[in-house]
């Protein structure tokens, strides 16, 4: 099965009911969709309204527009999944960590607190295990002390079928028994995702003009670039970021033509490059997709990343089976036993 074949196939909201996951900070719906193809219900929970809107528009789901802090109340649920905004720390800075209002995280683990679930996941920037990687420990202890196993691991979603290098962290807490999605067998270009797109000229099309393709030309010069920065189909694309996608400077992600003319991605290649099925449809400006877009977990990592939490939750209900049908066994025969020495 070809790239985008598998995401428009695979990337489908189900309408079974494993569990119950509540998606913090949920953005559009990145995350969410690989949960709920994997039958989870979701409930989104993302202050901006674009967001929130492009979530209920395409997942089986409410999206609950709302400022996470930590008096915020939720319902119960087996799963808490998201995305919590982390502030950059400088080493030069106040580091005020978890005591930071500005941060997301003290509203993810007062959530976690508050409705116990039976395993809760992350995702954040490669840089918490770098620079960060203070803070990093900081929020792992702290969701350790709530009685769970934390664990986190550094992923390039070009090992998952993603077109694209990005790397990210994943931090799961669980009970015992979790295992993270091993890597597939193939890494996809952005030619075989982007197919007959790549070539063709939109409308809407908006090309470099002659000042910015001499500012391209001096950024690259100043940064050392051997290889410009276009968009090589050969090869996965670099890290969608929103800077990239919605910006017009020299790191704009951007398809050279056959006549040498270079145009801007559209919202579609980029949602393509990202993992989202053609169906999917975001709202706002245009700005505010690729925004949308930038910010998103890709739908297929998170595919496979739900695939194994569905994997846990069965495995532990079967745990959970085992132990009560001991539990049951043993009291019918705690009578006989006792009747041995005259305790009726």
């Amino acid at each position: 099965m070809n790239y985008v074949a598998e995401i428009n196939d695979k990337l489908k909201p189900t309408k079974n009911s494993i569990a119950i996951a509540l998606d913090l900070f949920a953005g559009a719906g990145g995350l969410g969709l690989g949960f709920e193809a994997n039958g989870f219900r979701t409930t989104g929970f993302e202050q901006e309204s674009d967001y929130c809107l492009t979530y209920k528009h395409n997942l089986n789901a409410n999206c609950l527009q709302v400022r996470l802090n930590v008096q915020t109340n939720y319902p119960d649920a087996s799963i808490i999944i998201g995305g919590p905004p982390c502030q950059p720390f400088s080493v030069g800075g106040k580091q005020k960590g978890l005591r930071d209002s500005r941060d997301g995280f003290p509203a993810f683990i007062s959530a976690v607190q508050q409705v116990k679930p039976e395993l809760f996941l992350f995702e954040n920037v490669r840089g918490m295990m770098y620079q960060n990687k203070w803070y990093l420990d900081e929020i792992v202890n702290e969701l350790g002390s709530l009685g769970y196993i934390v664990e986190y691991k550094l992923f390039n979603m070009v090992n998952y079928g993603i077109p694209q290098n990005r790397k990210r962290i994943i931090v799961v807490g669980h009970k015992g028994g979790f295992e993270f999605p091993r890597p597939k067998n193939r890494k996809v270009t952005s030619g075989e995702a982007l197919g007959e797109l790549a070539m063709q000229i939109p409308h809407d099309a908006k090309f470099l003009t002659k000042s910015m393709d001499e500012y391209v030309a001096r950024y690259e010069k100043a940064s050392k670039c051997v290889r410009p920065r276009d968009l090589h189909l050969d090869k996965p694309s670099r890290t969608l970021t929103c800077r990239n996608l919605a910006g017009a400077t020299g790191d704009m992600m951007r398809i050279r033509l056959v006549d040498g003319r270079r145009r801007r991605l559209t919202v579609r290649e980029a949602a393509r490059l990202q993992s989202f099925p053609d169906w999917f449809e975001f709202t706002g400006s245009e700005t505010s997709q690729f925004n949308q877009i930038g910010n998103a977990v890709p739908p297929l990592f998170a595919y496979y990343l739900a695939a194994s939490v569905r994997d846990y939750i069965s495995n532990s209900k079967s745990r959970k089976s085992g132990a009560e049908i001991e539990r049951l066994n043993a009291s019918k025969l705690r009578p006989k036993q006792l009747s041995l020495f005259g305790v009726p």
